[in-house]
Formats: C-alpha cells, structure tokens, sequence
C-alpha cells in the first residue's frame, strides 16, 4: 500500500513539478506586452463560403499556465463576412464576443485545435452553440472563479455539452471542466458516453468512452485516454496518440 501511494504521488505531483521547473527557468515575461496576434490556424473567413466550428484551447497566463488552459469558441455560420469569437474572462462583460482574434496566441501560447467541423455539420451545431452561450448560467459579473469554477473551461464544456456529436473531450489542464454547473454530484458526461462524479470540482471521477478515465484531485487530472491510447497528468495533460 505505501509502494502504491508513493507511486501515486510521484504519477500526480512529479508532472506538476517538472512543469513548474521550467515554467520559473524560462524568460519573466510580462502578460500585457505578450503576443496575442492570430497564430495562422484559420483561413480568411471571405475565402472560407462554409460553416465553422473550432475550439481551442491555450496555456493561460503567468504562474497559471503551470497548471491550466484557457479554451474558447469560433463560430462561423455559412456566408458570414467573418468569425466570431466566445471566451468567459475573469475581467469586463465575462462573456466576451471578438475580444481576441480568432485564432490569436493566447498572451504568447499558440493555441491547439480541440475540435473542429465544417460544412452541413457545423451548420447543424450553431444554432445550438448560440442557444447554450446565450443561456449560460455562470454569465454575470462576480460568477467567475479560476478554481475549481465555474471559469472559462467550465463555460466551453457547458456548450459541448449542449452538442453531444462534438464528441471530443477538453484537455485534462482544463481545471473546471468538471465543474457540475447544475450542482449534480452525479451525472452523464458531455459526451453522453459516460459518466462523471465530482463533489463541486474539488474530487471527482469520469468514467467514459470519449472523456476516458479521469481521477480529479483539486483540479489536477490523472488518467488514461482509452479511445486515443494516452496517458493524461497533471499540468502536463496528454502522452500518447
């Protein structure tokens, strides 16, 4: 038993860690002269006639990028002039529309493509999304906290969940994903392929086939991606396919 525990902790904190080492090592950067122009993942919206859907996610800013992602929504419906861009912020109106370019470096960090669809099928989910944003729960000023949520990782799996055919999981870094904004202690996953258990996003297990296994302990998620064969730890977030 404590050859398990020691190894656990070593599986759980170690990541956390190395992260951490390197995060302190690198150059001090300052959050408000960082990069925040687009990284090149979109293509102009004039040249793109069809729908869109994209969701990204980024190491957030400073200290909190040890441990965390900030993720987000563009939409494009077919015909329109340009993309739109939802993040929940911690700062103004909590849900910003065009605050950030499109596909814009997050304060430096060039975004990964969480998900994606075009044409017929995602112009099936927009007006889905659309109805999700606009009935958000967490939507006012003073809703936001960074932990355990409900943040702007809670804002984007909320969405996903109101679009079951998304399919796709957010990376394990997204602290507040699990996030129960409907205060259930027990419920289906986003994906509807599973089942989460949390106690308000400070402890919680997933047990799915799209989510795969995840054990959250204050945030931190360990696990293993079952579908794409990968290891998932704390800060560090996938290894593997």
């Amino acid at each position: 038993m404590t050859a398990l525990l020691i190894l656990f902790c070593l599986a759980f904190f170690g990541p956390i860690a190395w992260r951490a080492f390197g995060y302190y090592q690198s150059p001090a950067r300052m959050w408000w002269t960082a990069d925040r122009s687009s990284a090149g993942l979109l293509a102009p919206a004039a040249k793109v006639p069809g729908a869109v859907v994209r969701i990204y996610a980024a190491r957030t800013v400073s200290w909190r990028g040890i441990f965390a992602v900030h993720s987000w929504i563009v939409l494009k419906p077919a015909g329109a002039p340009s993309y739109q861009r939802w993040d929940l912020t911690a700062w103004g109106d909590p849900i910003r529309v065009d605050g950030f370019e499109p596909d814009g470096r997050w304060f430096g960090q060039i975004p990964d493509l969480v998900f994606a669809a075009d044409g017929a099928s995602a112009e099936a989910m927009i007006p889905r999304m659309r109805a999700a944003i606009q009935s958000y729960k967490f939507r006012n000023r003073g809703d936001y906290r960074a932990w355990p949520g409900p943040n702007s990782n809670t804002f984007v799996a909320a969405i996903m969940e109101a679009v079951p055919e998304i399919c796709t999981a957010l990376p394990p870094t997204a602290i507040g994903k699990d996030y129960p904004i409907d205060g259930r202690w027990l419920a289906p996953t986003p994906s509807r392929t599973g089942i989460r258990m949390t106690l308000g996003g400070y402890v919680g297990l997933t047990l799915a086939w799209v989510e795969g296994i995840e054990f959250n302990l204050f945030g931190g998620v360990i696990g293993f991606d079952i579908r794409h064969p990968a290891m998932k730890l704390p800060g560090v977030g996938r290894i593997g396919v």
